[in-house]
């Protein structure tokens, strides 16, 4: 099949490093172009990088000598060479909106990592196991837009994948009370040990925004397409803190949970084990063949172990049991720049792309 010309906007950052491996030998989508800030244009990647590039595996030979293009001042040019674009950008909220806007008007598709369109109405927060449904208001927001083609679908906070679609699979029973805890790898903040020595051996009890966005966030997820917008869900009632710990990768979170309708543990890990949603029915290219993986053992997940399930794009659960203030309490993982960040988004795209959103120019 001819493959999606695709742009990576804020390339040179940790998450842009990612989508840039993650599009290497993708069997759908072809890197045709980087862009960053006005910093990088006009130098090679390889350039652009230096000694910043953060991943384990080697920089793709096809990147290295791809000239960075500049994200705000080359738009119409990054347009008119790409079907669509994912974005990583570094900016402030507001920059953020009016750039992938500007995109968008350009009638150029946008898949974002960033948080800043998490909360217009007509834009898509979509895991695609979890909401594939919400694609649709794509529709109104090309009208707001004054578009045909373009648009822009966003992915979710990265350290709700960890816990969020272990909830999913259980709203059936009634879910009315969540509190969770979530323990939150370096690489969230762009960073490693090299860049940020100060969290070797240590914890730190704050990341900014993160609990109010783990707490609002997901009630947009179950929320409903009326009217051109989406109608948050009104529950379940979640409370959250969120610490990051000296950790590579890998999104922990300690979840408990009450029910209406108690289910039993073997019913919760039935659901659990046979769990598919629309990324496993069509067979995406990233997506997990098992989405939630339930691990007997009492020592499991773990972060150095676990946060590779399925290339990175599985959900690991363990420590399923009862709870003296709440019906249950368990474990999750996820690894948060794969499922969490640039894979979650590319497994959007390919979501888009599948049911008809995104087209070749």
């Amino acid at each position: 099949m001819e493959k999606y010309k695709v742009g990576v906007i804020g390339g040179t950052g940790m998450v842009g490093q990612r989508f840039v491996s993650l599009l290497e030998n993708h069997p759908w989508f072809q890197l045709t172009v980087i862009a960053a800030s006005s910093r990088s244009a006009g130098k090679t990647y390889e350039e652009a990088i230096g000694s910043r590039w953060a991943l384990e595996n080697p920089m793709p030979e096809e990147a290295k000598k791809m000239v960075v293009m500049n994200a705000e001042a080359d738009i119409e040019a990054i347009a008119s060479q790409v079907d669509f674009v994912f974005s990583a950008v570094d900016m402030k909220k507001e920059e953020i909106q009016a750039l992938e806007e500007a995109y968008a008007k350009h009638e150029c598709p946008v898949v974002s990592n960033n948080s800043a369109h998490r909360w217009t109405p007509d834009v898509p927060m979509v895991v695609p196991e979890i909401n594939p449904e919400h694609i649709k208001v794509i529709e109104a927001q090309r009208k707001r837009l004054g578009v045909e083609r373009g648009f822009i679908a966003v992915k979710s906070n990265c350290s709700l994948q960890s816990y969020v679609p272990a909830l999913h699979s259980l709203r059936g029973f009634g879910l009315n009370q969540v509190l969770v805890c979530t323990y939150q790898a370096i690489s969230g903040a762009g960073k490693t040990f090299d860049t940020w020595p100060e969290m070797v051996d240590n914890v730190i009890p704050y990341i900014g925004g993160e609990e109010e966005k783990s707490e609002q966030e997901p009630l947009k997820l179950w929320g409903k397409v009326e009217n051109g917008v989406i109608v948050n869900a009104q529950s379940p009632a979640i409370t959250a803190q969120c610490l990051r710990v000296p950790a590579s990768n890998g999104h922990m979170a300690a979840v408990f949970a009450r029910f209406e309708n108690k289910p039993s543990m073997e019913e919760i890990k039935e659901i659990w084990a046979n769990y598919k949603g629309r990324a496993q029915e069509l067979a995406l290219p990233s997506a997990p063949k098992q989405f939630l993986h339930y691990f007997e053992e009492p020592d499991r997940p773990q972060t150095r172990l676990d946060r590779m399930t399925e290339g990175g794009m599985a959900v690991c659960i363990g420590r399923l049991r009862p709870d003296t203030q709440y019906d249950y309490k368990f474990v999750c993982l996820s690894h948060n720049t794969l499922r969490g960040a640039a894979g979650g988004a590319v497994l959007l795209a390919e979501l888009l792309c599948a049911e008809g959103y995104i087209s070749r120019r």
